[in-house]
Formats: structure tokens, sequence, C-alpha cells
């Protein structure tokens, strides 16, 4: 009975031309035959002891579900200087005319107006709100607001180590860092920039200057980084962090695919097989995060259900663009422009009006988004491998725990292996990647000094038809039920003739687009994990080791790409190092066609695989 109740007392409230409600404010009932006291004199004494006591939370900012809203979310700039893939296209956005956008005088008479009524925290975003330039300045004038108990940012943390410590005189109190990945060269690949250190170092300021926890959003996504939990998880066991793993979201331009998203409880079942203890912590009042901590860790780990398991219905918050309207859901369309208004001269009375109107209008949830979820199957199925770290090769030999002692014992972050080595016996400095750990020693890893020819152990016995097709000439997926589970290892390999130019692009590392050999290297390796999705007959496989290996061959101005892919289970896994020697071969042609399209793929074939009724196979 409580929920229609408030609804309409704050219906009523809204349609009133004045603020009423429950305060406590004394209402005098003109006596009959007394008309000294008008309605404008009785309105005036009323708002002097409003005033005088504030009321407990304004009705303008509470919705017709009752939900108050004390939290407001302002971004400074549509401005970025990173091109994360799940956020945005990698070309940009339009921009809004720097007519249109707020202005710093603007921002502050919305941030006042809001702070009076209730909102006691206001969040800083983006774009990126630290390459708006009077930034600092926004947020000391903030911090002179009665009643605003917190001003936080969320930032790349691209420029973060700069400006905290004037940030931080300024008045900024809490801090979130949106970090996808601990791998610089996985970084560069998300964001389509270079950065990591500074994001890092950014981080270490934090830490630094005493903010506590410093919050670290993650957003997770299969076949990306979701091989990471664990990484992250362990960073809190020594920092003062509170690790956000948010479930991945639709956005325009981020060709959301509900396969790529990995649920609260996914990724809860992996945390859970390695620290069993892990502990729920207390749930705070409008929260959008379910926390979790591990006995003994300085920090704690939290996840952000907003796909699998909604906060709706405890949301506090209100989000102001950076063109001035305002947005009452993150998922919703409908948008208010105060902007508008306030250049046409509103007044404060009549901005709470439009604003009250628009919070009253607020769904009792993103439902549109919900539908969407209930039409798509469920997202598949883990298909990391069983090792914690996730893809190899691209960390240290030591362990990543040790890795992250080093970092904020000596305010260094740990230095990503050079990629420009001098092979034995050359006279001129050539460059290789290996995604195997131990490349510099492993014996399989490409080179011109340890290659060796391969050789056919024997026949191999081949089927008189295609086991693809049914006896009608359809198409269909071989049953693997009945086969006993082996060891299978499969070996591909693939060409690309580069020509001169874009050659030693490469080899010196100075493409535009970045370090074509580190990309195409990762692109591989998440081509191996999704062969599944890409070939329509194949299994999925749960893949527990991907190797990619890549050499520049200088006589062919050329890029000789080797791709190794093991598994346990009852089908071979020769598609999957097919797969991963193709992507990474097309990879690289993105990455140079601007240089030149004279580029050519050529030799993509299987070299070996072992394991199977079939037996093995090895190409001479």
């Amino acid at each position: 009975m409580a929920a229609p109740v408030v609804s309409r007392m704050v219906r009523r409230v809204l349609r009133s031309s004045i603020r009423s409600c429950n305060s406590g404010a004394p209402v005098t009932q003109p006596r009959p035959g007394d008309p000294s006291q008008s309605a404008a004199e009785e309105l005036s004494r009323r708002r002097q002891f409003l005033r005088e006591h504030p009321v407990p939370f304004s009705a303008f900012l509470t919705d017709s579900f009752g939900r108050q809203h004390s939290y407001l979310r302002i971004s400074l700039t549509e401005k970025c200087n990173l091109r994360c893939q799940y956020c945005m296209p990698e070309e940009g956005v339009p921009l809004t005319p720097k007519v249109d956008l707020l202005t710093t005088e603007e921002i502050l008479m919305l941030a006042r107006l809001f702070v009076k009524e209730g909102v006691d925290k206001i969040r800083l975003t983006g774009g990126e709100p630290l390459i708006r330039p009077d930034v600092v300045d926004i947020v000391a004038q903030l911090h002179r607001l009665e009643g605003l108990r917190t001003i936080g940012v969320t930032t790349n943390g691209i420029n973060l180590a700069r400006l905290l410590p004037q940030l931080q005189k300024a008045g900024l109190n809490a801090i979130n860092i949106s970090l996808d990945t601990l791998v610089p060269a996985k970084f560069e690949f998300i964001v389509r920039r270079k950065g990591f250190h500074k994001v890092m170092e950014g981080l270490h300021k934090a830490i630094e200057l005493g903010y506590s926890p410093v919050k670290v959003n993650c957003v997770v996504m299969r076949g990306l980084n979701e091989d990471e939990l664990l990484d992250f998880v362990a960073l809190t066991e020594g920092l003062p962090l509170d690790v956000r793993f948010i479930e991945y979201m639709p956005f325009d331009g981020n060709k959301w695919n509900f396969k790529k998203m990995v649920s609260y409880k996914e990724m809860l079942d992996t945390l859970r097989q390695r620290w069993p203890e892990l502990e729920k912590l207390p749930e705070e009042e409008s929260s959008t995060a379910k926390s979790f901590k591990i006995p003994g860790f300085r920090g704690h780990v939290s996840f952000i259900t907003s796909m699998s398991e909604h906060f709706c219905g405890t949301c506090n918050r209100l989000r102001i663009t950076a063109d001035g309207n305002l947005k009452v859901c993150l998922f919703g369309n409908a948008e208010v422009s105060l902007r508008d208004h306030l250049r046409a001269g509103a007044s404060e009375e009549e901005l709470l009006s439009i604003i009250g109107a628009a919070v009253g209008r607020k769904k009792r949830q993103h439902a549109e988004l919900f539908l969407m979820l209930q039409d798509s199957p469920p997202a598949i199925p883990s298909i990391s491998s069983k090792d914690s770290l996730g893809v190899q090769g691209l960390r240290h030999r030591v362990s990543f725990s040790n890795q992250v002692a080093t970092l904020w014992a000596g305010c260094r972050v740990p230095q990503t292996p050079p990629l420009a080595q001098r092979w034995p016996g050359s006279g001129s400095p050539q460059r290789h990647y290996c995604s195997h750990p131990d490349s510099d020693s492993n014996p399989k890893c490409l080179s011109p000094v340890s290659r060796a020819p391969a050789s056919r152990s024997g026949p191999l016995p081949t089927s008189d038809q295609l086991t693809h097709v049914d006896t009608e000439g359809r198409a269909a997926m071989v049953d693997v039920g009945g086969k006993p589970n082996t060891e299978r290892v499969a070996v591909a390999s693939a060409v690309v003739l580069l020509g001169p130019v874009a050659f030693k692009l490469v080899q010196e590392n100075q493409l535009k687009k970045g370090d074509a050999l580190v990309v195409a290297q990762l692109a591989g390796i998440q081509a191996a994990k999704v062969t599944s999705q890409l070939i329509p007959l194949c299994h999925h496989v749960a893949l527990s080791h991907v190797q990619l290996q890549l050499e520049l061959d200088s006589t062919r101005h050329a890029v000789v790409i080797q791709a190794s892919c093991r598994a346990q289970g009852p089908t071979g896994v020769e598609m999957e190092a097919l797969t991963s020697a193709a992507v990474a071969a097309l990879t690289l042609y993105d990455m140079c066609k601007a240089v030149s399209r004279d580029i050519v793929l050529e030799e993509i074939k299987l070299i070996s695989k072992t394991g199977g009724q079939r037996g093995d196979f090895h190409r001479t």
C-alpha cells in the first residue's frame, strides 16, 4: 500500500504550483472574515520555513516508485583519448558543436540546483573528463557546494597521474579507473591506443595519495579478457582496490553480442574455484555492486550485474549529458534538454518542474533491454584455458603476483619483453613475436636457425566420403559423442607477403595503427578460441593451450605464422589451428593495407596433427 500512497503524493506535488511536502511546516488556515493573509504571504512564509528546516528529500527528485535520486553523473565532454572496442567505433563518434555543449557556468548552475534538492554525490564522467582543460576548477567549485559529500570521477587513467595532486587539493574524493586488461599488448588491442603504463602510474598515484579504495572498472568480454579474472583479483591481496567486474552491456557502435557477455554467476564461479573462502559483503543502500572479499586481502571485488540481475529497483542515479540533456535511465532513450530551458531564461522553479516531470516518468526498469535478452539464447560456456593465467606468453616467465610486487614496490610498471631482437649470425636487427612464454629458449619457436623440416609419420587414413553431409547431401554435424577423449594437438601455418615498404614498417614497428605483430598474435589466439562460432559445423572445443609464433622473413619481405592448438577431447583441433593462422594473416593485411594493397596471403595449411582414431599427420 505504501508505494501507491507515495506515488499519489508525488503526483499531487508535481502538479502543484508550490512545493508541498510533509515537512512539518506550519500551515495556518485563514480565519473567516480575515482577508489580510493572502495566498502569496502564506507561500512566502512556508518557503522561508523550508529554507530554515530542510525537508527529508526533494519531491522533485523522487519518482513514482519512491526512488530518491541523490546521485548525479555529469558528463564534462563527449571527447575521449581512447577508442575502446566496447564503447565506440574505431573512427570515433560525431561530436556535438561546441556552442551546443554546456558551459562551465551552466554545469555549476545545474549542480547547485540538484544539490539544493538533495543530491549529495556527483560523479564527473565523459567521454574522458580529465581532458577538459578546466576540470580542476570545476571540482573546486563543486567542493564549495554545501551538502555535497562526494565528488568522484570516472577516468581511463591516461592523464590521472599528472592531474590527481591538483584534483585532490580541489576536493576530489573518489576515483574510478577503467582498466580491462593487465597485459600491455592486449590493452593496446582493446583501446586501439597506447598508454597502459600511464594508466598504471595513475593507479599507483591514487593509492600513494591515500584514496581507499581505488575502484577499478573492468568490462568483462568473452574471448577477450575473461581469462584475466584471477589476475585482477590477485591485485586486491596487497592493494586497497575495489576491482569491479562489469557485465558487457550494449551501446551504440560497440557491436554488442550476447555471446560476448560473461554473467556475474559465471565470473563468481571462476573466483570460487580459486578462492572458495570468498565472502559476500553487506550491500549498501542503492549500490549497483555485489561485493565480495577474500579473508586477509586488503581490497575486495565487486560485480556490476546490469544485464543478468538488474538493480533498477534501487536506482538513485540521474545523468546530465555534455550537451545538457537529462537522462533518468542509462538505457532509456528519453532525454530532456535542460540546456535549452536554461538558455531560454527558465527560473529555478520552472527547471525543478521540468526535472520533476522527467523523474516522474522514469520506468520501473529498462524493459526494452531485458526483452531483447529474453529473446537471445543463453551465453555459451567459457572457452578459455584451464590455465588460470589464460593466454600464455603475454606475460613474463615470473608469476604475475611477483610482477605486481615489483611494480608497486618500485613505483614502476613491468616492461613488456622487447620485440626487437638480433638473430644469431645476423648483421641487422630482426623482429619476431611468439606467444610461448619461453620463446627465447623454446626450440619449437620459429626462427631461421631452429626450423626443422617436418616429415610424414605414415599414411593418413582417409574416409571415402564427406563426413559433414548426410545421406541426402545436406550439411550435418558429426556426432562425436561416442569417441574417446584423447589429447589432440594441431599445428598450422600461413605466410603473408608484405612487400618491401610494409615489411620495413612492420620490422621497425612504425605503423600508425600500432604493433602489427602483437595485434596479429592476439587476433590469432582469439580466433582459435571462437572457431566454432566462425565455422558452422565445427564442434566447440575447450582449448587447453594456444600458441602463435610470427617470424619476419627478410628475403621474401614476409611474415611466417605458425599456430599450435591443444585440447583434451573427442575431436581434433586442426580447424582451430588453421583458423588461428588465417585470422592472424588477415589481421596483418588489415594493419598494413593503408601502406600497400599488394599484399598476398598464401600457404595456409595444416603442418601436423596428433591424436584421434585416424592417426597422426606430419607434412613434409
